[in-house]
């Protein structure tokens, strides 16, 4: 595997926070439903990679621009049925590959 140097991955990471914040006609649950992430997986791993520098809720501001109750008020909707059914079939997707790796 090609390593990636820090300077590199915290630029590409800034560029993926702004792009989040620009898209956020972009909902989570549909994040999840095809990449399998969203915007609080994001948050939770900044959170554990911090080792305690940041909590949850903070790693979460960090990452929507905003505390993420302003961001749910002024950009999510409600889901449909169908986005949690994909949602729910990615999340036992991660599982399973997350198990075959080991």
């Amino acid at each position: 595997m090609t390593q990636i140097d820090d300077k590199t991955a915290a630029a590409a990471f800034r560029r993926l926070l702004d792009h989040f914040r620009l898209r956020t006609d972009v909902q989570n649950i549909d994040l999840m439903g095809q990449a399998g992430f969203c915007r609080n997986c994001l948050a939770d791993w900044v959170s554990e990679a911090s080792d305690g520098a940041l909590n949850r809720d903070q790693a979460r501001e960090a990452i929507y621009g905003m505390p993420q109750a302003e961001w749910k008020s002024r950009h999510q909707t409600d889901a449909t049925p169908e986005q949690l059914a994909r949602m729910d079939d990615s999340v036992a997707l991660n599982a399973r590959l997350r198990a075959e790796r080991g």
